[in-house]
């Protein structure tokens, strides 16, 4: 199963995130490497949210994820949500 993570940004994200950004990269890195994030960004024009696609059996992966995140906890997050993806094609899927 696949989760989305979505951040809404604050209006002021781009210009208060360079003290915080190594340790939400690390963080975003890690989760990587333990196989839970699979693609992680911003979105552009207007930057005012941001996605990450987690893969697992329990959304609290993702809640975590959150609650430890600097962007979150230093309030460039105004609010976030996890939802469920149902992947139909992609990342090595085969439809039935």
């Amino acid at each position: 199963m696949h989760w989305l993570l979505v951040y809404d940004l604050v209006d002021d994200y781009i210009e208060r995130r360079a003290p915080l950004r190594d340790d939400h990269l690390k963080l975003v890195q890690d989760a990587h490497d333990r196989g839970e994030i699979l693609l992680a960004g911003a979105l552009a024009d207007p930057v005012d949210k941001a996605v990450l696609v987690f893969a697992g059996d329990d959304p609290a992966v993702a809640r975590r994820f959150a609650e430890a995140d600097p962007y979150v906890r230093e309030g460039l997050v105004s609010s976030w949500r996890v939802r469920s993806w149902n992947v139909v094609v992609g990342l090595g899927l085969k439809r039935t």
